[in-house]
């Protein structure tokens, strides 16, 4: 969260709770508390507890890192700590064998700014070809889809699937409020804006897909591909790497997409 070091806690809690949109007494309600109490807590005539944090946190689903803030501006030890992938043990060979399992179909890891963490090779076949600005550290998977020199070029539904990334990446910062999302958002927008999706006619065969959801359409030497995709993230984590860990998988939207990916992956195997 957009904070300063050394905020009270008071003033962190009463921003999350309006972040969310809810009054003192919903919250108040929910966690068991007197509105009084909460009032206090936020005006800081009150100090929090150690599970008062806890229960505040759980009940304006507060992202682990700024819980950790919470916890410091209270007077306590984070709770949470923060490991790199590699240090995940089970869940690191979950995110392996979630991406490996997906084959032929592309599947990547990312953080809560989509910088990537981990690709499988039909994901990595597609990122490889994203070269100069798109491609500096840290990668960014939207910024590759999006930038001049990444893979603007080739998708074919270019405004469609631009509306479709930036309003990811402001729900994503109105849910976190994730240091340099704003930053990634004001840059994504900077982008050329296409005028129009005139690559793609209007018979498509986007079919019921694009009725239903925005699918990523590119042009590739093989032909046209479509994909959907899917995000999985973990489920009541604990660490502060995997609370912000998502697995994205993509899927093909058309048959003819599904049969390039399977001969693209036959011959990576040849090779």
């Amino acid at each position: 969260m957009t904070t300063t070091h050394g905020e009270p806690v008071g003033m962190q809690l009463r921003r999350w709770r309006e972040r969310r949109r809810r009054s003192q007494l919903d919250v108040s309600l929910a966690a068991e508390l007197s509105t009084r109490h909460l009032s206090c807590l936020e005006t800081g005539r009150a100090n929090p507890s150690r599970d008062m944090i806890r229960r505040l946190c759980d009940e304006l689903d507060v992202p682990l890192r700024d819980r950790n803030v919470l916890y410091l501006a209270a007077g306590f030890a984070p709770a949470h700590p923060e490991r790199p992938l590699s240090g995940l043990g089970a869940a690191r060979h979950a995110v392996e064998a979630v991406l490996a399992g997906h084959a032929p179909n592309p599947a990547l890891a990312v953080n809560a700014r989509w910088e990537l963490l981990a690709a499988n090779p039909a994901a990595r076949l597609f990122l490889g070809e994203v070269t100069g600005g798109a491609a500096r550290a840290p990668f960014n998977v939207l910024r590759a889809t999006l930038h001049p020199d990444g893979l603007a070029g080739r998708i074919r539904n270019p405004a469609q699937w631009r509306g479709h990334v930036l309003r990811r990446v402001r729900r994503q910062l109105e849910r976190t409020a994730e240091a340099g999302l704003a930053e990634l958002l004001e840059e994504l927008e900077g982008y050329p804006a296409p005028a129009d999706d005139r690559r793609v006619p209007p018979s498509s065969a986007d079919g019921v897909a694009s009725d239903l959801v925005t699918p990523l359409r590119l042009s590739s030497e093989h032909g046209a591909l479509a994909f959907l995709y899917t995000t999985t993230v973990f489920g009541s984590p604990r660490d502060v790497t995997l609370d912000e860990i998502a697995i994205e998988t993509f899927f093909p939207a058309d048959a003819d997409t599904a049969a390039l990916l399977r001969a693209a992956a036959s011959a990576a195997e040849v090779g």
